[in-house]
């Protein structure tokens, strides 16, 4: 569950929110490319299994965070940096073998706030092809009638071409500045 989804105000115009841990459990993503690296690694070199090798780095993510995983896998099963490169490529563009579900409340609060008139969209830092991906996974259920109305930003994208966000978005929607919640 999603605390960052409790106690919004249903008074707005325009609802942004961010993917990772607000629409869905980052971890259920990220779990998933260890899994697929597993599973390339021992095909490429044969020394370790990819259950193994998954389960390792799962143990490191959930104790260290994700910043720490290549390097404890590199020094523990003795995997080239070269690989690094193939672990960033399946971040980006991996094809997850489990669909990415929402927080139960995500589905419930978006609902409603469709329902209610209000609009919709996704303001999301990282990587936008990483981004898009996980997009690509998600289980809609009773909100796949909408998915295709629900605007995509990238928030790196936006700031890279000196765009202050809110006014943006005011503009984009046409509603005030003060009509925007963002939930991040």
């Amino acid at each position: 569950m999603s605390e960052k989804l409790k106690n919004i105000p249903t008074d707005r115009k325009l609802y942004a929110f961010e993917l990772d841990d607000v629409l869905y459990p980052y971890q259920d993503y990220i779990l998933q490319i260890y899994y697929l690296f597993g599973s390339f690694y021992e095909f490429i070199e044969g020394t370790v299994k990819a259950n193994d090798l998954a389960h390792f780095m799962k143990k490191v993510y959930m104790h260290h965070g994700e910043d720490m995983v290549f390097d404890a896998a590199k020094e523990v099963y003795g995997i080239d940096e070269k690989y690094k490169e193939n672990l960033e490529r399946l971040k980006a563009n991996g094809i997850l073998p489990l669909r990415l579900e929402l927080y139960e409340e995500a589905k419930q609060l978006l609902l409603s706030l469709l329902e209610k008139g209000k609009q919709i969209c996704v303001l999301t830092k990282g990587n936008p092809v990483e981004q898009l991906n996980k997009l690509k996974f998600f289980e809609w259920g009773a909100l796949e009638q909408y998915r295709k109305s629900i605007k995509i930003y990238f928030v790196d994208e936006l700031l890279h071409q000196q765009i202050d966000i809110i006014p943006y978005l005011a503009e984009e929607f046409t509603v005030n500045e003060e009509d925007i919640f963002v939930v991040h």
